[in-house]
């Protein structure tokens, strides 16, 4: 399977290609994903810029009929979809296929956005006058999606990015291709004008820095790494871009003396090694009162011990391999820079299966301070480590110590510790008895500090970002 380029609505290939390997079988190659020059993106931003205006100008029916039937056909195609997920990327088979749903579901939603468009008709101060506040589109968008989520972000980017009238250049992530390179056939489909959508693979550091510094285009959406992020806002900066930026997280669970502790072993298990643990949101600083602090570890570590690796298609599989040797090696890396830093860590070593794969024995590491790097920087894994807290303070404090801010939660039956950890919590989105992962798609997805920056993804918020404010005035 060859994952080409569709560049003014013609799918076109490059002399060069890079294998998409299953990270459960590692010989096994799924396809060959075009290894694109800045000359192919240089026509793709050109198709988009030309296109650009007449989508601009499309009905509210016309841009709900397009998002809606790649939204059906996505749902029609959700297990097949889900299986090529999970074989390229490693989520266990349930998981590939809930992630393909989510990206059906994400279209559906921005459909009906489509037409729920609103604005305001304003008096003037002066007499006679009228003011009309609209959104407008902000013309060209350039995204950058990663690999973690093969469907569901370039999902949430393209949908909202077409439902106000954008037209896209996509660059996906070099080790998932194919579920970029499928939406991208459903889209093609779906009636769009062409030059709307246009979808170019590659490598980030040169066709991806070239959509970032590309005069035509207007704004640019990223989700990856807070080194690349960092480097693309500045980037941004120097052509006055809009940015949206999507970056890393070090998210804490508080479980409390009060917590149900089946509860709470549940949700951080889910939070810390569901997904491989490669979910930005993921459970990686597990910060636990003095009180149920034994009894939680004990039975997390039972727990974890008892789930089953493989091959992420095979059933009854609960995490599959990490995507790829170098993820790995840096999993394997912090584990061992844990222990030398005085941490206890139990389980994480490397798995020999019957097929080979890239595949990890989850880890947790007690006995940690917040000082360590097991808590200070993403590791991106299967790999939680525990904090002991005297008490609701310390804990909180602890969780707010960090130079990220995505997603925070707390278990506990109390109401009054529940509220203020909610009002109090330095994260964008907090969770009350249940895992830091796992979002909805109708509302706004995003962190502080460090983790995220410009406007939220998702929802009916989504607009802050995909479209400009005009405001117009008018004497009758």
């Amino acid at each position: 399977m060859d994952y080409t380029n569709l560049i003014a609505g013609s799918w076109e290939n490059t002399s060069d290609g890079c294998a998409n390997v299953n990270p459960s079988d590692i010989p096994d190659v799924i396809g060959m994903a075009a290894l694109s020059e800045t000359a192919d993106m240089d026509r793709a931003v050109a198709s988009a810029r030309t296109a650009a205006a007449d989508w601009a100008q499309a009905t509210p029916q016309m841009r709900f009929d397009v998002l809606d039937f790649i939204g059906s056909e996505i749902l029609a195609r959700q297990a097949e979809l889900g299986q090529l997920l999970s074989r390229e990327e490693g989520k266990t088979l349930p998981e590939g296929i809930g992630e393909a749903a989510r990206a059906g579901q994400i279209f559906k939603f921005f459909a009906g956005e489509c037409l729920r468009q609103t604005g305001d008709r304003l008096a003037s101060v002066r007499p006679g006058v009228e003011v009309d506040v609209t959104r407008a589109p902000v013309g060209v968008v350039g995204l950058i999606t990663p690999w973690n989520f093969p469907i569901a972000i370039p999902a949430w980017k393209i949908a909202p990015a077409l439902a106000y009238g954008n037209a896209v250049v996509l660059k996906p992530a070099e080790l998932t291709p194919g579920c970029a390179w499928a939406l991208a056939e459903i889209i093609s489909r779906s009636g769009l004008p062409e030059g709307v959508f246009n979808i170019v693979f590659g490598k980030g550091a040169s066709v991806g820095q070239h959509l970032v510094d590309h005069p035509d285009v207007d704004a640019v959406s990223f989700t990856g790494s807070v080194p690349t992020g960092r480097a693309i806002a500045a980037a941004c900066a120097k052509t006055l871009k809009k940015v949206q930026l999507e970056m890393g997280g070090k998210n804490p669970m508080v479980v409390l003396d009060d917590a149900d502790l089946d509860l709470a072993v549940a949700a951080c298990l889910n939070g810390a090694f569901f997904s491989t643990g490669q979910r930005c949101t993921a459970s990686s600083r597990l910060i636990v009162t003095e009180g149920i602090h034994d009894r939680f570890v004990a039975a997390l570590t039972t727990a974890m011990q008892g789930l089953k690796v493989g091959n992420a298609l095979e059933a009854g599989i609960q995490m599959g391999p990490v995507v790829d040797a170098r993820q790995l090696e840096q999993n394997l890396s912090y584990l061992k820079i844990a222990a030398d830093e005085g941490g206890t860590v139990i389980g994480g070593e490397r798995l020999t299966l019957a097929q080979e794969g890239f595949y990890m024995a989850p880890a947790l590491v007690s006995e940690t301070s917040n000082d360590m790097r097991i808590n200070r920087e993403e590791v991106f894994g299967p790999v939680a480590s525990v904090l002991r807290a005297r008490d609701y303070d310390e804990a909180l404090a602890l969780a707010n110590d960090s130079a990220f801010g995505l997603s925070a939660g707390i278990c506990t039956t109390s109401l009054k510790q529940a509220s203020h950890f909610k009002a109090n919590a330095e994260a964008g989105m907090v969770m009350v008895n249940l895992p830091t992962a796992g979002v909805d798609y109708h509302v706004p997805f995003g962190g502080s500090k460090g983790s995220s920056y410009g406007a939220r993804e998702q929802g009916s918020y989504a607009a802050e970002f995909y479209t400009r404010v005009k405001t117009a005035y008018t004497l009758p």
